[in-house]
């Protein structure tokens, strides 16, 4: 309940600071149950505790509800200034008649995460919708500071199918060396692109006061000739830079003179690529490349990636070819996982600061799999957001509440009691209790506990119990505390009126012959003890009641679990 409380104080601190005025009892609830759907059957018992919260919250003012808020969920004073997405889902794409081919473009230096998610999800479903083709394509040409990881590329197949966007067709840029080298040569030869020898200092120095690298109108047979070199290994590395001619002059200094391949001597992850080469084009060339040798005719690009674009449309325009329809969207930002880096989170991984890229406390697909949540609720979550340019920030919440209308019908219920505390019942019988494995569907039929005169409760069920307390064991029985310390129990029958009229709290138990079980969860580990029954229900999500739904990983031994959502 304490939990249930601090939702509706954050909730209720939202309404008052978002109207400017004491929050509104209806409001609080509409935001709580809209957010938590399991509570909605306990709608009774929480209305006077939003009165009460509310209540206490009116006397405050707009500056102490921003303190106290900002203290305790700074995201949902965020939540207040970032404007949401009017219109859910994708707009319509301008084809001319044309077959539509989209792309998603990682860099293989970790697992998909969910940022990366938005790209696959809504690149694959614009190729469904239009009857186009979908493309993987790995931008894998940085083995260095971008350094792909062997696993990623089997990683990022593996979830693209997962989530319902296998691809079409998969293409690794590493492979294709080759091809890059050829346009780069066509374009020195056209004398739009030249070998560069200024450090990067004295580089910058000239882009920025708009005067051209001395090396900028060297003779295309020089050129040609440095290029060969480069590629043969004969200079050290960033000592030569391939440019591609822009305008000097332009507003942009990220414009003028942009480097499209460099020199690394350093071995590729890829066996199939190894050694082979010591010259590596830049991202904006590859890519550039790419989207036209496949086709593309959509680019969907962060808005913060426009100047790709325009560097882009130099080499487009040299060329003579068409440039993809570009759409940019915002970011997005989920409060739960704050800021990271693929780069960051593979350090921390390696320093054992996190368990793997599957540990529920990351943003991976991995972890949220592992954790229970359906590709059906993330296709959804996804699509929902559609395409603007409005950063976007927002909570988890909303796609846990997507993900439990989907598994709270399926999921059987099962009691799990943590930091378990052993207590023996006075004046109880051996019993056996018989539980429904879900409360809306008898024909799934029953559970069967051994309750015996010793059980296991939470520890914070009875953390602030005083003699003459009574408490209802679901699907059991009435206890009441005799004594404190030593703490002793007595049985009190089997009376439910005592609940009704308040007299008596409900809490779960655990048998004394049930399983260890320990939940992990994205704020921390939860050992304790649940039913045997739990055994069966290996790789699939089900109800711990009164802690949430989790994904049951294991049952070899002791039974591990991984944390869905509430």
């Amino acid at each position: 309940m304490s939990d249930i409380q601090q939702l509706i104080e954050k909730y209720a601190l939202q309404n008052a600071i978002k109207q400017k005025q004491a929050p509104q009892v209806g409001a609080v609830m509409g935001k709580l149950m809209g957010n938590h759907a399991d509570l909605r059957s306990r709608s009774k018992e929480i209305t006077p505790i939003i009165k009460e919260v509310v209540d206490s919250i009116a006397s405050g003012d707009l500056a102490q509800w921003e303190e106290r808020l900002n203290s305790i969920a700074p995201e949902l004073i965020e939540e207040l200034s970032v404007k949401k997405e009017v219109v859910k889902g994708l707009k319509e794409l301008e084809t001319n008649g044309k077959p539509v081919i989209m792309r998603f473009a990682p860099n293989p230096n970790g697992p998909p995460t969910m940022g990366s998610a938005r790209g696959i999800v809504v690149n694959s479903e614009y190729a469904k919708r239009y009857g186009g083709t979908f493309i993987i394509r790995f931008d894998d040409t940085d083995p260095v500071t971008k350094r792909p990881m062997l696993d990623a590329y089997t990683w990022y197949l593996d979830d693209c199918e997962w989530i319902g966007a296998k691809p079409d067709k998969v293409i690794y840029a590493s492979d294709r060396i080759p091809l890059y080298y050829e346009y780069a040569r066509k374009l020195i030869e056209m004398g739009h692109a030249y070998v560069c020898f200024c450090g990067q200092g004295t580089f910058k120095t000239l882009k920025d006061s708009k005067t051209a690298c001395l090396h900028r109108d060297i003779s295309v047979e020089e050129n040609l000739a440095q290029w060969e070199k480069m590629l043969a290994g004969g200079y050290d590395e960033k000592s030569a830079v391939l440019r591609i001619k822009t305008d000097i002059e332009h507003k942009d200094p990220a414009i003028r003179d942009w480097g499209a391949f460099r020199i690394v001597k350093k071995d590729h992850p890829r066996p199939e690529v190894g050694e082979k080469y010591a010259v590596w084009p830049l991202l904006d060339f590859e890519s550039a490349i790419e989207d036209h040798e496949l086709g593309i005719t959509h680019i969907i690009r962060g808005k913060d990636l426009m100047d790709s674009e325009t560097r882009q449309t130099y080499i487009y325009r040299y060329f003579g070819w068409e440039y993809p329809k570009t759409m940019h969207w915002g970011r997005v930002k989920m409060h739960e996982f704050g800021k990271f880096s693929t780069s960051q989170l593979r350090k921390d991984i390696e320093a054992g600061v996190y368990t793997g890229w599957d540990d529920p406390r990351l943003p991976t697909l991995r972890a949220i799999r592992r954790r229970g949540i359906r590709p059906e609720t993330i296709r959804k979550f996804m699509l929902d957001l559609g395409i603007g340019e409005t950063d976007i920030s927002l909570s988890l919440d909303t796609l846990y509440a997507e993900n439990r209308k989907l598994v709270d019908s399926e999921a059987n219920r099962y009691f799990f009691v943590w930091d378990p505390v052993k207590i023996e019942i006075e004046g109880a019988d051996a019993t056996i209790s018989t539980p429904l494995l879900h409360p809306a569907d008898a024909k799934r039929g029953q559970r069967t506990i051994n309750a015996g005169t010793s059980l296991y409760v939470c520890k914070d069920d009875l953390a602030s119990a005083s003699v003459g307390d009574k408490f209802r064991l679901k699907d059991l029985y009435n206890i009441e505390i005799t004594s404190i310390s030593p703490l002793t129990v007595a049985y009190i029958g089997t009376d439910i009126e005592l609940v009704k009229s308040k007299q008596a709290r409900i809490i779960h138990w655990a048998p004394i012959d049930g399983i260890p079980a320990t939940v992990i969860s994205p704020d921390g580990t939860y050992e304790g003890i649940c039913e045997d029954g739990v055994v069966a229900e290996l790789d699939k999500v089900i109800q711990f009641e009164r802690f949430g739904f989790v994904r049951i990983d294991s049952v070899d031994g002791d039974v591990v679990a991984y944390f869905t959502h509430k």
